[in-house]
Parts: structure tokens; C-alpha cells; sequence
């Protein structure tokens, strides 16, 4: 007999967002993305994980909570909110899991005045073009000593249109090495 598709071994649970974009389960909270609040959505609870479900579409997953009354944050999913709320990058809890060089720009982006939206500018980038190249980006900017957000902005827009990856690329011989033993014995007997 042919070999029945494999048994996706989850329980299933139907839950509304709450105005925060979080959803309950088992005295624990799970971030779902902000544009989804007061909606109702699917579980899929798995024993290591739990699977956020929208319209039969995965929209979020994350690792599953041990303990009792935790809160698993996904920052990009309050990234949207951010338009509305700029200063919410200052104290909101889920924006305290971005990734360490996001919080390097950071610290110097809100030393002066307007960083709270410039530093939202910055992450309206990483729905739009992924977090590795705002990270990248960042990165570029952050070696070459100029961490503002216009800078990481003009890097992102020339890397995307030169189309080239930042990651260095292996050189490429254009004519394969040879072996040549009779230069090697030219440098001995230029030593001798």
C-alpha cells in the first residue's frame, strides 16, 4: 500500500486577538501580528510550538511557553503600530527583542529629537526589504562610524538596486592555476 501522507499531530483552538495582539493560551501570552487585532484566529498547538493560523494561512509561529503568566513577543509584528505610535520604540516591551545592532543605531538615533519616527522609518524598512538586509545595511553603516537612519536608508536603496548581494563573493581565476615544479626549482636556486 502507498504511504498515507504523514499525521500533523496538532489540537486545534479558536481564539480572538486581543487590542494588544496578543492571544492566550494555557496562562501564557502569544504576539500575532498587530493587524489582526480583534480578530478571531486558529491555534495549532503542537507539544514544542505553537502555530498561528489566519484565513488557513500560517501568519505567526512561535516556541511554546513552560511557565505561567509569560508574554512571547515577535517584535515585527508590532512594526505596522509604530506609524501611529512612534514613540512606542522607546519602552515597548516587544522592541526589546530586536536584534543587537538594530539596538546600536538606536541608542544613537534617539539621542536627538524626531528619532522616535526616524527610527520607525527604519523599521517600516523590514517588512518591505527582509531583515537580513536592514541588518546588513546596518552593519555597513555602523563600521563606517555614520549610524543615522538616512545613511542605512541609502545603503538599503543601493544595494537593492545594484541587485548584488552584500555578502563578498569568492574570487574566480580566470585562467586555472598549473602546476610548475620548474619554478620551484628556479626559487631554490635563487636562494642558494
Amino acid at each position: 500500500m502507498p504511504m498515507p501522507r504523514a499525521f500533523d499531530g496538532y489540537t486545534h483552538k479558536s481564539v480572538k486577538v486581543s487590542s494588544t495582539g496578543l492571544v492566550r493560551l494555557d496562562n501564557n501570552h502569544y504576539s500575532v501580528p498587530i493587524e489582526l487585532a480583534q480578530q478571531a484566529i486558529d491555534l495549532h498547538i503542537y507539544p514544542f510550538r505553537v502555530v498561528i493560523v489566519h484565513n488557513n494561512q500560517a501568519v505567526a509561529e512561535h516556541v511554546r511557553a513552560t511557565g505561567r503568566d509569560g508574554v512571547v513577543y515577535d517584535w515585527q509584528h508590532y512594526i505596522p503600530l509604530l506609524k501611529l505610535k512612534p514613540g512606542a520604540i522607546r519602552n515597548g516591551a516587544p522592541f526589546a527583542e530586536m536584534p543587537e545592532p538594530l539596538h546600536r543605531v538606536q541608542y544613537h538615533v534617539l539621542q536627538h529629537d524626531g528619532g522616535d519616527r526616524l527610527m520607525a522609518s527604519l523599521l517600516a524598512m523590514v517588512p518591505v526589504h527582509g531583515l537580513d538586509a536592514v541588518l546588513v545595511a546596518v552593519e555597513l553603516a555602523l563600521e563606517a562610524g555614520a549610524p543615522n537612519v538616512e545613511h542605512i536608508i541609502n545603503i538599503i536603496s543601493r544595494l537593492q538596486a545594484t541587485g548584488e548581494s552584500p555578502v563578498v563573493k569568492a574570487l574566480e581565476l580566470n585562467t586555472p592555476s598549473q602546476a610548475n615544479v620548474a619554478r620551484y626549482d628556479a626559487l631554490l636556486k635563487a636562494v642558494s
